[in-house]
């Protein structure tokens, strides 16, 4: 699997890209071409072309949550290229309106345009996306220093409800040392995303993670999680997006982690 990140909220020294408080990630396997959310504007589409991305050649959009910082990009996207055949997988509920403190945080758009732009195919279950690379659906919550995590309300037949973030899923890629887990946000806990991933596929090293782990303070959560990840992890983490510099520091400390940002390429077996 070959994973490039397309836009992050760090870039990195002599490497002109552009960078948003956002995440874009794409992902080769095979034959298939993955991206792995949009980021929050149209600057995924421009950093691309800088690093010899084919969006033409776009098999699947993966979607890990239904907030503007992850789907802002989807509007500008299908107003440039034509992604009729390009299947969208997401929760059912990822594109629901959300709110928090009276801003508006979901995608800007409704389901309704997305469903004529698109092949939208949600699903709660995990779907395969290629021959080694499962999105994860729907992630239940049983790590318990991880319950109760969400942000803001969201909408549903009018009604305002709060949002726990059911929508909030990862990818995982079967390598040949053993899983390699992407995520976006993690909103529904990036130990509750292990803990899954280990009871789809039990018996198989957790080798390492990209993506956001939303830890954005020094607290007993943060330290509960070095802990389990410690536990649960053998190789090399890449925390980036939703990760402040204090749990950095702290996971540093702890475990193997790697500087993350726009225009990292990996290479993973």
């Amino acid at each position: 699997m070959k994973l490039t990140v397309v836009v992050d909220n760090n870039t990195y020294i002599d490497q002109y890209y552009w960078g948003e408080p956002a995440l874009c990630l794409y992902i080769e396997d095979g034959d298939n071409r993955i991206l792995f959310d949009t980021g929050y504007s149209e600057i995924f589409m421009h950093n691309a072309e800088l690093m010899g991305i084919d969006l033409n050649a776009l098999t699947d959009i993966a979607v890990s949550h239904g907030h503007n910082d992850h789907t802002g990009g989807l509007r500008h996207f299908w107003e440039a290229y034509d992604l009729h055949n390009v299947r969208l997988v997401s929760h059912p509920d990822a594109f629901l309106p959300k709110e928090n403190e009276g801003l508006e945080i979901g995608a800007p758009f409704s389901m309704e345009e997305l469903k004529r732009r698109v092949d939208w195919q949600p699903s709660r279950s995990p779907v395969r996306l290629s021959d080694h690379i499962t999105w994860l659906g729907e992630i239940p919550r049983t790590v318990p220093f991880e319950n109760g995590i969400g942000i803001g309300r969201y909408r549903r037949d009018n009604l305002w409800l709060t949002d726990d973030l059911a929508d909030d899923t990862a990818m995982v890629y079967e390598g040949e040392k053993g899983l390699f887990i992407i995520t976006g946000c993690s909103h529904s806990g990036i130990c509750n995303i292990l803990s899954y991933t280990e009871a789809l596929f039990p018996g198989r090293p957790i080798t390492g993670i990209l993506g956001g782990f939303h830890l954005l303070k020094d607290d007993t959560r943060l330290r509960q999680t070095v802990q389990y990840l410690n536990a649960h992890t053998q190789g090399t983490l890449y925390p980036c997006h939703c990760v402040c510099l204090q749990a950095r520091h702290r996971m540093m400390n702890e475990l193997p982690v790697a500087e993350t940002a726009t225009g990292l390429a990996l290479d993973i077996q």
